[in-house]
């Protein structure tokens, strides 16, 4: 909810962008993204990614507040699916290296979303009937 309208739509498609990123769109990151899609008040839509490009959309996030959720938030969607793979590496690496942030801030960022996405995990299998 921190986000503008413009940063949100951004980011819908950023985060779809790097869902897809190791070849498949599973379910844990459609629910991750539909959370984030709740959170931020919009209608989770599929994005054409066919004219994706990636500089644009980071040019969006403004503020050094805003590129950090959303940041954060990428690393819990990269992490949740347990394969944070050598294109999801890069991209996350590229777009920390865009947003100014040192080396031990991104290793910070990594591990808060290895942590986010378990606890998800396991606010799934609690609230499961």
């Amino acid at each position: 909810m921190k986000l503008k309208a413009e940063e949100k739509f951004a980011f819908l498609q950023l985060a779809q962008y790097i869902a897809q990123l190791d070849g498949e769109y599973g379910l844990k990151e459609r629910e991750i993204i539909d959370e984030y899609c709740t959170e931020m008040g919009i209608e989770n839509i599929d994005i054409d990614l066919k004219h994706f490009v990636l500089e644009e959309i980071l040019m969006t996030f403004r503020t050094s507040r805003n590129q950090r959720i959303i940041l954060l938030a990428l690393m819990v969607l990269v992490h949740v699916d347990d394969k944070f793979g050598l294109n999801e590496y890069k991209i996350m690496d590229k777009i920390a290296q865009q947003f100014n942030l040192a080396e031990k801030e991104i290793d910070l960022f990594s591990m808060w979303g290895k942590m986010g996405s378990a606890l998800y995990e396991q606010a799934l299998v609690f609230t499961e009937k």
